[in-house]
């Protein structure tokens, strides 16, 4: 006959529920049930189990900006768009017909046995590609210069900008003021060739500006940047004003409309705002178009 005998349980303890063999006397303070050390999860009284702690995720609001982005900690964005434009320039480097192929032209007429080229003759990927784009080392004028400005720029406000706004409005505000930029060319000068992220950094300017008035900072140095600029841009040739002015205007239309949405209603205006500009800037676009043939 055998003489082992059952193991007594201390007084007071009971078996974790997620593991029968081992003894505690600790509780769930969310369920009360009971959990060994394995199971232990620190909350802010006492300890919870696994289960409880993953509810409690999940019913934990998502830390937003105030105006609606994600809180981030690194602009991937804004490290994208810099290794975009950084490998752009080194591909124009390495092929000197990259910038004929990508730049921004609202379009050239046959000439002969030369077919037309540009937004007009189908090309519209030019409108985005060419705010990647800058002046060529060997081209003469501001040289590797447009490319350090334009990326000393972006660095500089574009993590700001990203933090404050999410990713995705950020985004847009990029692409849509580097947008504005060309469709003002186009609109204007469609036979005048242009490069450059000036634009979409001019678009942030304007930005800044908006969103530190919203905040309630001191904006005096962004304008005092943003005067300085259309300043260069008025005064020396070869500087596409087009550009820099339509990208200003359609950064500042944005920034208005992310910053002072209504908070119950602000993803909607947002949205809205975001898609009616972008609805704009192509109806200018085929208008453009039609100019043009």
């Amino acid at each position: 006959m055998s003489t082992d005998r059952p193991q007594a349980q201390a007084p007071g303890a009971s078996m974790c529920y997620r593991h029968p063999d081992r003894e505690t006397y600790v509780r769930c303070t969310r369920c009360d049930r009971p959990i060994c050390p394995d199971c232990m999860r620190d909350a802010s009284v006492g300890h919870q189990c696994p289960e409880c702690v993953r509810e409690g995720n999940r019913t934990v609001r998502e830390a937003r900006t105030v105006f609606g982005g994600r809180m981030r900690g690194r602009p991937v964005v804004t490290l994208t768009l810099i290794a975009l434009n950084v490998l752009a320039y080194l591909g124009e480097l390495a092929s000197p017909a990259f910038v004929g192929r990508f730049e921004m032209i609202g379009g050239m007429p046959a000439h002969g046995r030369l077919p037309g080229f540009g937004v007009a003759d189908g090309e519209w990927y030019r409108l985005i590609t060419a705010a990647f784009l800058h002046m060529p080392m060997n081209a003469g004028g501001f040289g590797i210069t447009h490319i350090l400005f334009n990326m000393w720029a972006l660095w500089a406000l574009g993590p700001q900008l990203e933090h404050v706004l999410g990713r995705v409005r950020f985004t847009v505000l990029y692409v849509l003021s580097a947008l504005g930029g060309n469709v003002l060319l186009y609109l204007v000068d469609p036979t005048q060739p242009a490069v450059g992220a000036s634009g979409a950094i001019f678009g942030l300017f304007a930005a800044f500006f908006v969103v530190g008035r919203r905040l309630g900072v001191d904006t005096r140095g962004i304008v005092f940047l943003i005067v300085i600029n259309l300043m260069f841009t008025f005064t020396f040739s070869g500087i596409s004003w087009e550009g820099h002015v339509g990208g200003l205007v359609t950064g500042a239309v944005l920034a208005v409309a992310f910053a002072y949405a209504p908070r119950r209603r602000q993803k909607a205006v947002q949205v809205a705002a975001s898609a009616i500009v972008a609805a704009l800037l192509v109806i200018l676009t085929a208008v453009a178009t039609a100019l043009a043939s």
